[in-house]
């Protein structure tokens, strides 16, 4: 693969007023390009250069692995989010949660719960555990990625403290709750979501 960064799929102020485009930038282009970056002098004139980004999180440890993690978690957690996101989702994905945790409410409650007893930094995984057959919630320190435990990513939230310190100071919970209620990207989700059939 040659890293190479990735549009995000919307304009830096279209997350407003839930996530500045001040944090956005930064976020964006400081911390994911560095990512990137540190991970293409990491791999380039090695064999690994010809992985893609998914087996080098599958595959690798140490350095080379916190960044190709990292490029990976981040490129997930842009998508992760959406412009007039959040609230309860509807369809299969809805259904799917439902199913696996009882009601939006109890859901809503674990993953709080998992986002908020995640000390230091990390990342706060909606995964499908393809062997229980059910939607799970892991929250993953540093760099964690779902793929290295077979999980199925289907969204992600970052609760590294650059995601959200400008716009809520100390105060994850706000972020949060932000995130569930006004961000997060249940149709991404969704297509995440494997089918019956697969």
């Amino acid at each position: 693969m040659k890293p190479e960064l990735p549009e995000l799929p919307y304009r830096f102020n279209e997350l407003e007023p839930h996530i500045s485009a001040r944090t956005l930038q930064f976020h964006y282009d400081r911390h994911h390009r560095g990512y990137l970056e540190k991970l293409g002098g990491l791999i380039d004139g090695t064999p690994l250069e010809n992985l893609e980004l998914s087996d080098l999180v599958t595959s690798t440890r140490g350095e080379v692995y916190d960044n190709a993690a990292q490029v990976y978690n981040h490129t997930f957690y842009w998508n992760s989010m959406t412009p007039g996101g959040g609230r309860e989702p509807r369809g299969r994905i809805g259904q799917a949660i439902v199913s696996s945790f009882g009601s939006w409410a109890t859901f809503e409650k674990e993953f709080a719960e998992r986002a908020l007893g995640l000390f230091g930094s990390g990342y706060v995984w909606i995964t499908f555990d393809p062997e229980l057959q059910c939607v799970t919630i892991d929250a993953m320190k540093d760099a964690g990625c779902p793929l290295q435990v077979q999980r199925i990513p289907l969204l992600a939230m970052d609760v590294w403290e650059h995601a959200y310190y400008l716009d809520y100071q100390n105060e994850r919970p706000r972020y949060v709750k932000a995130f569930l209620s006004s961000l997060a990207n249940w149709e991404f989700a969704e297509a995440n979501l494997p089918s019956h059939e697969e």
